[in-house]
Parts: C-alpha cells; sequence; structure tokens
C-alpha cells in the first residue's frame, strides 16, 4: 500500500507540475540569456533550451497544449519507461541507502550526499561519482556516501535526484549518524538562475525546483548539527546567506550575481569540480584550504579566457570550524584519485540489495 501510495502521489505530481516546470523553464531561458556574464556554452546550452520549450508548448496547429508539455521524445530509447522509473524509486532508494555503514565509534564521522540534479548534460554525472570515490577512497567517508543522480545512463542504477530523493536520503544518514557530533556533507551540482534557484531536471518529469530560502527548511526538517554544504552552480553565492551559522559551512562556486564555468556539452568536469575536488583535495583534506587553492586555480583559468571572474564564495562558522579539525584527526587520507569520466551507457542494476558497487 505505501508503495501504491508513493506511485499516485507521484503521478498525480507528474501532471500537476508539468505546467510549472515549463513556466520555470521559461523564466531560467529568459534571465540567463539576459546576462551578459554567462559563457559561450551556457548560451548554447540555453538557446537550445528555449527552441525545445517552444516545440513542447506548441502543438502542430501553432496552439498551445499541455499534452505536448509531457512529451518524452527526448527519453532515451532503451530506457525503462518514465512511469517505470518513477515505479522504480523505493527501491533503487533502499538499495542506496542498504550500502550505507555504521557510525565508526570514538570519532567524528563525516556522511555525504552528493546530488547531481540536470540530467541533461554528462557533466554533472561525472562530479557525483568521481566525488563518491573521492570521499570513499581518500577522505575517510566509505560506506557514508548517498548520491542522487539524473542523467539517461544511470536511471536503472541511482535514485533520481529530486527534493522528496533528497528528504529520504537525509533520512537515511540522520539514521545512521550521531547527530551532536557528525558532520553531514551536502554536495549540489547543476545549472543555477539569476533567483538563485537550482536546476533539477529529468526530462520529462516535472520535478520540483530547490531555492535558496529551500534548502535550509529541507535541511531544518532534519535533526543535523553540523554541516557542510557545497553549491556547485551559477549565482550560487546566494545560498550563503539563509544556510550560514556557526554550524555550518558553505562554499559555493561563485558569488550571488555572477556565473561559474564549464557546464558546456564538451566538458567533463566544471571549473569549480575540477579545481575543488580533483586538483585541491587530492593536496588537503582540509576543505577551507582546498577552497583557497581552487580559488586561485578558477581565477587563473578565468584570466587566461578573459571571463568576468565567478568568485567563489566560502562562509564558515566558528564551531564546524573546530568540528572539521576533529574530524581530519579521525582517519588518514588516501592516495589521490585520478578522474575518469562515468561511463555513457546503461549498466544493468545490481542484481541484489546491499551489493556493493
Amino acid at each position: 500500500m505505501k508503495r501504491l501510495a508513493l506511485i499516485l502521489l507521484t503521478l498525480l505530481a507528474f501532471v500537476a507540475g508539468a505546467v510549472a516546470m515549463a513556466a520555470w523553464r521559461n523564466h531560467q531561458v529568459s534571465t540567463s540569456l539576459a546576462a551578459q556574464d554567462i559563457p559561450l556554452d551556457g548560451r548554447a546550452l540555453f538557446a537550445s533550451a528555449q527552441a525545445s520549450y517552444a516545440d513542447a508548448s506548441t502543438t502542430p496547429d501553432g496552439d498551445s497544449g499541455q499534452s505536448d508539455l509531457l512529451s518524452d521524445a527526448d527519453w532515451p530509447q532503451d530506457a525503462p519507461t518514465p512511469e517505470q522509473v518513477i515505479y522504480d524509486q523505493p527501491d533503487l532508494l533502499d538499495r542506496e541507502f542498504a550500502q550505507l555503514e555504521p557510525r565508526t565509534p570514538g570519532k567524528v564521522n563525516l556522511y555525504a550526499i552528493v546530488f547531481a540534479g540536470d540530467g541533461s548534460q554528462n557533466v554533472f554525472r561525472n562530479e557525483a561519482e568521481y566525488f563518491d570515490k573521492l570521499l570513499s577512497q581518500r577522505l575517510g567517508a566509505d560506506g557514508h556516501v548517498v548520491v542522487l543522480e539524473n542523467n539517461p545512463a544511470s536511471l536503472t542504477t541511482r535514485p533520481l535526484a529530486t527534493w522528496s530523493n533528497l528528504e529520504s536520503a537525509l533520512d537515511a544518514v540522520a539514521s545512521k549518524m550521531d547527530l551532536q557530533q557528525d558532520i553531514l556533507l551536502l554536495y549540489l551540482t547543476t545549472h543555477g538562475s539569476e533567483d538563485h534557484t537550482l536546476l533539477v531536471d529529468m526530462d520529462p518529469l516535472p520535478l520540483d525546483q530547490i531555492g535558496a530560502t529551500d534548502l535550509p527548511g529541507i535541511l531544518a526538517e532534519h535533526p543535523f548539527k553540523y554541516k557542510v554544504v557545497i553549491v556547485n552552480a551559477c549565482y550560487s553565492g546566494g545560498f550563503i546567506p539563509p544556510l550560514k551559522s556557526a554550524d555550518t559551512m558553505v562554499i559555493t562556486a561563485a558569488r550571488s550575481d555572477r556565473s561559474s564555468f564549464g557546464c558546456g556539452e564538451q566538458s567533463e568536469l566544471t571549473w569549480f569540480g575540477h579545481a575543488f575536488m580533483v586538483n585541491a583535495l587530492n593536496q588537503t583534506d582540509d576543505f577551507r584550504q582546498a577552497f583557497k587553492l581552487a580559488s586561485r586555480q578558477i581565477a587563473a583559468w578565468e584570466k587566461r579566457d578573459q571571463f568576468k571572474p565567478s568568485d567563489p564564495q566560502l562562509a564558515a562558522g566558528a564551531a564546524i570550524t573546530a568540528q572539521l579539525a576533529k574530524w581530519r584527526q579521525g582517519f588518514t587520507p588516501g592516495p589521490a584519485i585520478a578522474f575518469t569520466p562515468a561511463p555513457t551507457t546503461r549498466t544493468s542494476a545490481p542484481a541484489t540489495t546491499g551489493s556493493t558497487r
């Protein structure tokens, strides 16, 4: 009955959210095209999205038709149907959560949720899969990472990156943690808009978007004391004011009125993801030091290509700074982890619940 209720609610949300999703897309396209500091690959992306929106929202006779907003013409032909993907979410979540291991007693533990929001580009999946490896193999968080991602290649192997799945993931990691001393790390990677909203997209599913005023409320529903929130998106500095606290570190790829770079179709990683994860965190396990290294690297790339500086941001309270120092004392960093892009071909789901990746 629980599964049936979840499916029925999801299908109702599917229909009800279609018009709202289309309106958000139109707003996102309009504001982004108007911005003068978006890189060339971003302009091409939003121009393509604008054309797709026009095609999807117009019938052959030229009239607007809501039914066409639900078209799955771009859905991968060899993938489960959108309805099947929705139906499978509880099982995918159960399998992901079954791999979470109990905390290690006697020290500060770190548990992480990685959220790759945009399913239209592989760059965000690449970051999610790489950060999983980096946390697990180098930063002492093996068995403590949940990955949510939107991508055609992982529809049968990873839970979708959605608002509701994020809520479930927060519940799952909270059940394993010592909530008064362990640290939650949340890494979100996707496109961002000037009004500080993160794109959550797996066409044709009309998924709820996550804004800077939404995320603090989502986190507040769960009893975490110490948090590190990393938002890798354009205009992501707008997430700092509502999240800032003594117990929280917030790192963003750009300031509130600037684009970040490297999210084009030809990119394997965003510039921030490359500089922060691959370069900096393979040199240090200190997030603040990694941020400084990454910021210098990004500034050099932007100067080389004559882009307006993205100006990454960091805000950290005294309590989380001290707790991160205690966390670093509890493990020895592993060797550097080389980056390789995630496979773009679909793989079968593991045969048994709880099998390792």
